[in-house]
């Protein structure tokens, strides 16, 4: 069944090199808290280790949730990502948000030297260690891919972190279902969200016994009076993801060329209306990223502030 009401949450821009990138960055979350916004994302690619960024920079600033998008799985064994995540979790007072995913064949292949053959097969295992040890602090497990024999000693929260998975193919969300909480989406619009993603994810869960899943969309943001310059600048802002195939099918799926097609872009009215109806597809949580520059970015701000506000009030 579709969502009738959406979270707003924001999209928080990698810290700059400075004399206090961490303040930088608990600058960002402050501003998304003091707005509305129901939660914030920190990416985990090249730049902080975001659970302690995330722990860090968000420890002073109550209220908000704060959740990774994402931390890839290969170089972390479910066992250490599950320590780190458990004491990030405790710093922040029970408000983390576990986001996962496998990342790219580029990447785990190429910057890390492990092999990316049967991703799916490497996520079921690492989930089946991974989510006992949060929630229970224990685990034996021996998978095809991972072994994990391990007891937690240490504090434990009053309720785990929550977890979702970056999942768009068939597979991955039928594990998302599964074991996770739900997922967390890139380059994913509407039609595939209402046709592909909510129901593999929904069937999954609803066989397996657990709630229904969180559809966390997470798309580029932009308000505008010239839709078609913005459409095109995000083309090229986002030129890589249209390229990546686990994206690039997801923008097949919808019929979209580049990147700059499922960007929430428009006006206004038209951006606001594009993201309330995204709750009509079954999307829970919208995350912006903005992108715009100049006068662009400073209303951009100021008109997802006001929907954050208003969102907030009705929830």
């Amino acid at each position: 069944m579709a969502s009738q009401r959406i979270r707003l949450g924001m999209s928080l821009i990698d810290p700059q090199p400075g004399p206090d990138p961490l303040g930088d960055l608990e600058n960002q979350i402050r501003r998304a808290a003091e707005a509305g916004f129901s939660s914030a994302w920190l990416a985990n690619i090249f730049a902080l280790d975001a659970l302690t960024a995330l722990a860090v920079a968000g420890r002073n600033v109550p209220g908000i949730e704060l959740g990774t998008a994402v931390v890839p799985t290969y170089p972390r064994h479910p066992a250490a990502l599950a320590q780190q995540a458990i004491t990030a979790h405790l710093a922040l007072g029970e408000r983390l948000v576990l986001g996962i995913g496998t990342s790219h064949k580029v990447v785990v292949e190429g910057a890390f030297g492990y092999s990316f053959d049967r991703p799916a097969r490497h996520m079921r295992d690492y989930l089946s260690a991974l989510v006992p040890l949060l929630v229970e602090g224990r685990v034996d497990v021996e998978g095809e891919t991972i072994t994990a024999r391990y007891q937690a000693t240490g504090p434990r929260p009053d309720r785990p972190p929550s977890v979702v998975l970056a999942a768009l193919a068939p597979r991955m969300l039928e594990l998302a279902g599964t074991y996770a909480d739900g997922t967390i989406l890139w380059m994913t619009g509407p039609v595939t969200i209402r046709d592909h993603i909510v129901p593999t994810i929904g069937a999954a869960a609803e066989a397996a016994g657990r709630p229904a899943p969180r559809i966390i969309c997470t798309l580029p943001v932009c308000v505008t009076r010239d839709e078609g310059a913005a459409r095109q600048r995000a083309d090229k802002v986002f030129a890589m993801y249209g390229r990546l195939p686990s994206y690039r099918a997801m923008l097949d799926r919808e019929g979209a060329a580049g990147p700059g097609a499922v960007a929430i872009i428009g006006d206004q009215d038209a951006v606001v209306q594009q993201i309330r109806g995204l709750a009509a597809v079954g999307v829970t949580d919208f995350v912006a990223a903005e992108f715009a520059r100049g006068e662009e970015a400073e209303h951009t701000g100021e008109v997802l502030g006001e929907l954050a506000g208003q969102l907030g009030a009705s929830a």
